[in-house]
């Protein structure tokens, strides 16, 4: 299983989109300094994710979220997810 997932740093007051085998292990990565992008902040957290079955179609998917390029997309996805 493959996860697309959108992290947040308060921090920075940004947003990071992403996809991983390992949403455990990669958000660890992201907060250890290991990514060059997200290496800014320690405080990245989990805001949304969606799971898929192939690597293709995750990575799709996180191009398609890239695309928009609006933060409020992401952060209309984020509060459907709670409802």
């Amino acid at each position: 299983m493959f996860t697309v997932y959108i992290l947040y740093s308060s921090k920075l007051n940004r947003y990071y989109v992403g996809y991983t085998e390992n949403i455990t292990q990669r958000i660890q990565q992201h907060n250890s300094g290991i990514s060059t992008f997200t290496s800014a902040a320690n405080d990245w957290h989990l805001k949304y994710s969606e799971t898929f079955n192939s690597r293709n179609d995750a990575h799709k998917r996180e191009l398609e979220i890239k695309k928009k390029k609006s933060r409020k997309y992401l952060e209309w996805l984020i509060e459907k997810n709670k409802k």
